[in-house]
């Protein structure tokens, strides 16, 4: 079940789908997602993105929640400033495992979901690009995601992207956090991750929520 739902948060009016598993509780608590689309980061992207989610999440029993970015700022510059408010209203309005969340996403959603966690980390187990990567890596801001499991995808053609990513992946596990860089091979900047992959993203979420990170 998809709900259509907006609201205003940081001063900001955000329109964003929550994807809910058939049957539904509202008592009993869900593993959960923040998706970010990539590219412009609008309702159309975040549609066509939660298509790929959608599948494996519904057999799984998770919840998935995807903003579209409000006045053409996306998440990892201005819209910022919905978080963390955004995340509470998720919070109050599900119950939500642990009290945390996943955050993933492509391109700007995997710079956006890196941007956010480093923000606020205390409110997930874990980070997934493909690809992405975090855009501050100042001390404080590695230090933030050093609780949070680390998954990075890139295209074996992707080459700047990869070398950014490799790059950065060395750097945090030099660092002692839990990084994995996954290089999927043949593809470029645009990943297709077919039911194999996203059956092992999702393997990846649930052992990170079982404590993968230091």
């Amino acid at each position: 079940m998809t709900l259509s739902k907006s609201g205003t948060f940081g001063g900001l009016k955000v329109d964003y789908r929550v994807v809910l598993p058939d049957g539904f509780d509202p008592s009993r608590a869900y593993p959960a997602v923040l998706v970010f689309g990539g590219g412009p980061q609008n309702m159309r992207i975040v549609e066509s993105e939660l298509t790929r989610w959608s599948g494996e999440a519904e057999r799984r029993g998770y919840i998935l929640i995807s903003p579209a970015a409000p006045s053409d700022q996306l998440f990892f510059e201005n819209s910022d400033r919905i978080f963390p408010e955004f995340l509470d209203a998720i919070l109050r309005d599900y119950k939500v495992q642990g009290g945390r969340l996943h955050v993933a996403g492509p391109s700007s959603g995997g710079v956006s979901a890196f941007h956010v966690a480093s923000l606020y980390p205390s409110y997930f187990w874990s980070v997934t690009a493909f690809p992405g990567y975090l855009d501050d890596t100042t001390e404080p801001m590695v230090d933030a995601v050093r609780q949070i499991c680390i998954y990075m995808h890139v295209g074996s053609e992707d080459n700047d992207w990869m070398r950014a990513m490799k790059q950065q992946s060395d750097l945090f596990r030099g660092r002692g956090l839990s990084a994995e860089l996954l290089v999927e091979e043949d593809q470029g900047h645009s990943l297709v991750l077919g039911s194999d992959e996203m059956k092992q993203l999702f393997d990846d979420l649930e052992r990170a929520s079982q404590g993968c990170a230091k």
